[in-house]
């Protein structure tokens, strides 16, 4: 910064605490250089030159050991970017509860690790678990019998890590888009919490437990899930391709369904393939109610969405996806020959689904991550009401 005409008048500057000092100096009109705060240096020595008094040399002097010695440029941005570090590692993202476990109970350390793998928002678990617990549900009903709780565990396990390992590599292949949104701006990798090897670390280990569990199940299983990694390496580049992202995360979300299946009743049959297209449809209704957060930044990022490409018809998009569903998953436990008491439990499911069709405002984007949300209930309804099928006192309902 240059300092201007300094003949006759006094002249200030601040210490490096910010204290306030001044002198006065009688020398001819020169230029001087502030070369960091509290400290200014003549462009050329002269003899004529005032050096400050020794009351503000003393001032001074105090402020720079109040300030530890001298507080250095490099040690105030230093100190600057770890308070935003800090800050960002403790601070709640836009979509997760504001009383969500992690934010409230985990060690700071792994906050950053823990929200790469969405433990902060649950929901994104469920809806990945509850397929397979559904695939599991039907295929136990059909021979009148509960599902086996094992495997519901292993499930549920498998689903939460692979949906952490997912939602990594999503952030990995998505993180100069989440830099441009408001919403994702926040995630570790792009607000720079974790880097992208670290990222791609956390990635292959959720992946290497998971294939633990998945060797534990039949081939029909492991085949399926083998399989499944084609869709999941598929899914973050569908946005920058088609206005359907969604109906990719339904075919990717709901492989577990065909996996459950598999892993209770052996090869998938037409039951199991009639759930699996149903549940398509549930995920590209909920998604596009979620994708309506994200419209005005989306379409400064260029992102596609089947929210930005229905606009205003979304919410009757929606009822109509919902009422696809419906209908596939009620085809699959009639051939399946599920009981009568998959009825009132299915029908329950049913009327949340036009629920939330109906209370969709799309200019309600906090709305719409209540909707959103709200498809972990639906879809534990609708595990009730395949469990619940295995009961057939005279036949198929």
């Amino acid at each position: 910064m240059i300092a201007g005409p300094t003949t006759g008048v006094r002249r200030s500057g601040r210490t490096a605490c910010g204290r306030v000092f001044r002198k006065q100096t009688t020398a001819p009109i020169q230029k001087t250089v502030v070369g960091r705060p509290g400290v200014t240096t003549p462009t050329a020595p002269t003899a004529t030159n005032v050096a400050p008094s020794p009351s503000s040399a003393a001032r001074a002097a105090g402020d720079r050991r109040r300030c530890g010695g001298g507080l250095s440029m490099a040690a105030t941005i230093a100190g600057s970017a770890a308070l935003r570090h800090h800050g960002l590692m403790t601070s709640i993202l836009p979509d997760a509860a504001p009383s969500n476990w992690v934010d409230r109970y985990a060690p700071v350390g792994l906050r950053p690790w823990l929200k790469l793998g969405r433990f902060d928002r649950p929901t994104g678990i469920w809806l990945l678990m509850l397929p397979g617990w559904m695939g599991l549900a039907l295929a136990a009903a059909m021979r009148g019998k509960a599902p086996d709780l094992v495997l519901l565990l292993l499930f549920f396990i498998g689903a939460a890590l692979m949906r952490a390992a997912g939602c990594a590599y999503n952030d990995i292949v998505d993180r100069d888009i989440d830099a441009k949104v408001a919403r994702t701006a926040g995630r570790p990798i792009p607000s720079g919490q974790i880097s992208v090897k670290q990222a791609w670390a956390f990635v292959i280990g959720c992946c290497l437990v998971s294939l633990v569990i998945l060797l534990a199940m039949n081939l029909w299983t492991i085949g399926l899930g083998v399989a499944s990694l084609a869709l999941v390496a598929a899914y973050p580049f569908m946005k920058r391709i088609t206005w359907w992202p969604q109906a990719w995360l339904g075919l990717t979300f709901n492989w577990g369904a065909l996996m459950g299946f598999a892993a209770a009743g052996g090869a998938p049959g037409w039951p199991a393939v009639l759930l699996y297209a149903g549940l398509v449809f549930w995920t590209l209704g909920y998604d596009t109610i979620y994708a309506v957060q994200d419209l005005e930044d989306d379409a400064l990022a260029g992102v596609k969405s089947s929210a930005r490409r229905l606009g205003g018809q979304a919410p009757r998009a929606v009822l109509a996806f919902y009422g696809v569903c419906f209908g596939l998953v009620l085809t699959a436990a009639w051939i399946g020959g599920l009981g009568p008491l998959f009825l009132v439990p299915a029908a329950l499911f049913a009327l949340h689904l036009s629920r939330q069709a109906s209370k969709l405002n799309v200019a309600d984007p906090a709305g719409a991550l209540a909707l959103f949300k709200s498809n972990s209930w639906a879809g534990v309804l609708l595990v009730v009401a395949l469990a619940a099928g295995a009961w057939k006192p005279g036949g198929v309902f």
